[in-house]
């Protein structure tokens, strides 16, 4: 994603992403179609800097969350 300089990369498929995404927007689905359409939905507002998003995405998930 980062060494092709490709600024708007996003993967459903991508276990580290589903899992911050699932954590940090409290998405709830029943299957597998419904976490990438939940996930699409929230990605498609990061446009056109999505893979941007990702790595912060990423680093999410080693940082404690913070309840509000």
């Amino acid at each position: 994603m980062f060494t092709l300089a490709r600024p708007d990369v996003f993967s459903t498929g991508d276990l580290g992403l589903q899992k911050a995404i699932i954590k940090l927007y409290k998405v709830e689905y029943e299957n597998q179609k419904d976490l990438f359409d939940k996930m699409n939905s929230i990605a498609d507002n990061w446009a056109p800097y999505r893979t941007y998003a990702c790595r912060y995405l990423w680093r999410a998930l080693d940082a404690p969350l913070i309840p509000v």
